[in-house]
């Protein structure tokens, strides 16, 4: 394919990482998803998972001495999104460009949010120490990111809302903020070359599904939706997930089958859960969404 749209999962799980021989074959790496759309890289949340994702950026760099530019859509700021960032070392080269766009929270700045998060004693360099070129903003709901082919910085058009692809190479990414999750959370809608998927990751299911996430999610080619707790868990007498603001597979697949979208993944993984009882959810899933896939490190979908 000339253009490519790929998905590679470098993170999955949710909370805190979870390394180790029992998750060896799912992974450990908390949340980051890479998106190839054409000339763009697009990143999903900076998890754990974006370390091994700079590395790789790094190596290719090292091979065909092309300037790295990645756009980075952070869904909310809690660790597990963002606690890989420091350690992103795309950002340690001058020759990179990295446009970093998500949600402002409790009146917070992202900004602000990513400086706190290298700040000294707690990380021994500055987000302004970083040799890279940069570039920090909020977005909003009903604003619209546009990628072109010609150019790598992002359009952002503030009542883009309706706002189609004007040729096959150009990229459109919609935003949708969800309240499901503390402090609430961005679901990102990517569409290019025909296609699109939908990140609904740290949400939580309303009886029934959730209608402004039905709605988003519409028709859309891949959903990546949070999976984190079985049914047992988000119910449990001892310790109730219900309002933590994470989904069980039942959930995920309720949005998938009234959104009519063509494949689902299951992701953020819940970190106490191992392989086989993935697996086994993994399969139980097939029975009644057969589309289905188990977001792993290392996953490479085509679209």
């Amino acid at each position: 394919m000339d253009n490519p749209f790929t998905i590679t999962f470098w993170g999955v799980r949710g909370s805190y990482p979870a390394p180790g021989p029992h998750t060896a074959r799912v992974g450990g790496n908390t949340s980051c998803i890479e998106v190839c759309t054409g000339k763009h890289t697009i990143i999903l949340d900076a998890g754990t998972g974006i370390i091994p994702l700079g590395n790789s950026m790094v190596a290719q760099y090292q091979q065909n001495n092309k300037p790295m530019i990645a756009t980075l859509l952070i869904s909310h700021t809690h660790h597990d999104h963002t606690q890989g960032f420091p350690f992103f070392t795309p950002t340690y080269h001058p020759t990179t460009t990295l446009y970093v766009f998500g949600p402002k929270t409790l009146q917070d700045d992202l900004h602000l949010v990513l400086e706190r998060a290298m700040l000294p004693p707690v990380f021994p360099i500055t987000l302004e120490e970083l040799p890279c070129v940069r570039f920090v903003r909020n977005l909003q709901e009903g604003e619209t990111i546009i990628l072109n082919a010609t150019d790598p910085a992002p359009q952002i058009l503030q009542n883009g809302r309706d706002a189609l692809p004007k040729n096959p190479d150009q990229v459109c990414i919609r935003v949708l903020r969800s309240h499901a999750h503390p402090q609430g959370v961005f679901v990102y809608r990517i569409e290019y070359a025909g296609k699109s998927i939908v990140y609904a990751t740290d949400t939580e299911g309303y009886t029934g599904g959730d209608q402004r996430l039905i709605k988003f999610a519409r028709a859309a080619t891949l959903l990546i939706h949070d999976a984190q707790y079985l049914e047992t868990e988000y119910a449990s007498a001892a310790l109730p997930k219900q309002g933590w603001g994470h989904s069980t597979w039942q959930m995920a697949v309720t949005v998938a089958r009234a959104a009519n979208v063509e494949h689902l993944a299951l992701f953020h993984h819940e970190p106490t859960h191992d392989d086989a009882t993935l697996e086994r959810i993994e399969q139980e899933v097939k029975t009644v969404f057969p589309k289905t896939v188990l977001a792993r490190e290392g996953l490479k979908i085509e679209l």
